[in-house]
């Protein structure tokens, strides 16, 4: 699953400049492409379309798609966890036949469960006209069908049809809601929108039939995996669910609104911790381009010489080189986000005038970015816990990372403004922390657990 990975890779060593930042670019929508599309995109319909709507419009276009988000994540995670599982097996078998059919699998699986989550929120809870509705129900179905199809991004090598999807639908997305806009209000600013991500979905769903052969019928041939990997279905959400659990607290924060759409937000609360998110996609994008790819060549090594029956020297030999591009990852990441939150913070206030926030906002922007700084680094250790299939210590550092999420929320809603984004942050660092205990302990006992804990053989 780390392809794309490698052929970016090939952009860094050409020599130059323009090579290293060419990786970067593409590595970032690959990885990080969604958020990153719709950070943009909503600023900048939100700029066009300040002129046209009220400010309670506009927040109800905002909310609707930052609850559509929330919930598409939450639904399209375990989904793609396991979509994600059958084809890494896929691929190393080199028996990728089935691949088409079962993305329509899953996107009907996907669908279905939308129009269980999705359908009675926006015509229940919306108080809207019909159109908005039906528009606001799109909305989510499109970005949790991107989800979803993003799982084939890591594996597809053409970058470069990855980069034009996500900037040409952006383009599309902004002109489509600057016509649209002045005329029909929230429902133009979404229909641009959807526009937008339709093109995407579409284009990248083209990219990947293109890719793999489509003769295949099974289009349920990954639902075994579901039992078999529950573990990652149960993580992915309750990951998702950990992710966005505190702005649901801080909803009973004062400070809270309630628009005459009928949804709820803590506006403040919520706009500081997104910007705060945006600070690690080129940390995600180092990943995938430097950290991963060196990584997985020396976990193919490791287990290639076992398969060739090799002696207990190399095999710790191997292990030692495992440890140390994993410490130099470790370092690398730390120093380049570490360097990035440094800078975030101490331009708080300039970054968050660039976005039209208020200055009330700066320190939760601030323990934002610290937050998304354990939280990347959080995730980037599961990824490695996830290489050696350790499946249930992945799901309790998740379940960890839900409740310390919901205790710190909690006590920082109703401990005053002053307070507010430490429940996230101090999650973030907690969960960070045991992953990172845990992946070092595993590191250090790997012959251990290849040869006794993950042998079928023993007993």
């Amino acid at each position: 699953m780390a392809g794309i990975g490698f052929e970016l890779r090939k952009l860094t060593q050409r020599g130059d400049l323009l090579g290293v930042g060419e990786a970067f670019a593409h590595s970032a929508l690959a990885s990080a492409g969604p958020w990153i599309f719709s950070a943009i995109a909503l600023t900048a319909i939100a700029l066009i379309g300040s002129t046209a709507v009220t400010p309670d419009e506009m927040a109800t276009f905002r909310l609707i798609v930052a609850y559509n988000f929330a919930g598409s994540l939450i639904l399209a995670g375990p989904i793609s966890i396991i979509l994600t599982r059958y084809l890494a097996d896929r691929i190393f078998e080199k028996n990728v036949k089935e691949v088409p059919a079962v993305l329509a699998g899953a996107l009907a699986m996907l669908w279905l469960g939308g129009l269980l989550l999705a359908l009675p929120v926006w015509f229940i809870v919306l108080k809207a006209d019909s159109v908005t509705r039906c528009l606001a129900y799109v909305n989510f179905m499109l970005i949790a069908s991107i989800w979803l199809v993003s799982v084939f991004l890591s594996a597809l090598k053409n970058y470069k049809a990855i980069t034009f999807a996500f900037g040409s639908g952006l383009s599309i997305a902004v002109i489509a809601a600057a016509v649209l806009a002045p005329r029909f209000l929230v429902p133009g600013m979404l229909a641009g929108l959807n526009i937008g991500f339709a093109f995407v979905l579409f284009t990248i769903l083209a990219r990947v039939l293109a890719e793999y052969p489509t003769s295949a019928t099974r289009v349920l041939d990954f639902l075994p995996y579901t039992k078999k990997y529950w573990e990652l279905a149960a993580g992915a959400a309750i990951y998702s669910l950990a992710i966005w659990i505190d702005k649901v607290i801080m909803w009973s924060a004062p400070g809270t609104q309630t628009l005459p759409s009928g949804l709820i937000s803590s506006p403040d609360y919520e706009s500081a911790m997104f910007l705060g998110y945006l600070t690690v996609v080129p940390s995600m994008a180092a990943f995938t381009v430097l950290i991963e790819t060196g990584f997985f060549e020396r976990y193919v090594r490791f287990y290639d010489d076992i398969r060739r029956h090799a002696c207990l020297a190399k095999i710790r030999k191997n292990q030692q080189a495992i440890s140390d591009i994993f410490n130099e990852g470790a370092c690398n990441f730390l120093v380049l986000q570490g360097s990035i939150c440094l800078t975030a913070i101490l331009l708080a206030p300039q970054i968050l005038s660039l976005f039209q926030s208020g200055s009330s906002q700066i320190a939760m922007f601030r323990l934002g970015t610290l937050g998304a700084l354990f939280n990347a680094g959080y995730i980037f250790l599961t990824v490695v816990l996830s290489y050696f299939d350790l499946r249930r210590p992945i799901l309790a550092l998740h379940v960890l990372f839900l409740l310390t999420n919901v205790l710190f929320s909690y006590v920082s809603a109703n401990a005053g403004f002053a307070f507010y984004g430490y429940g996230y942050f101090l999650s973030s660092l907690v969960a960070f922390g045991a992953a990172f205990f845990v992946t070092a302990w595993h590191l250090n006992r790997l012959p251990y657990l290849t040869f006794v804990v993950k042998n079928t053989s023993v007993a």
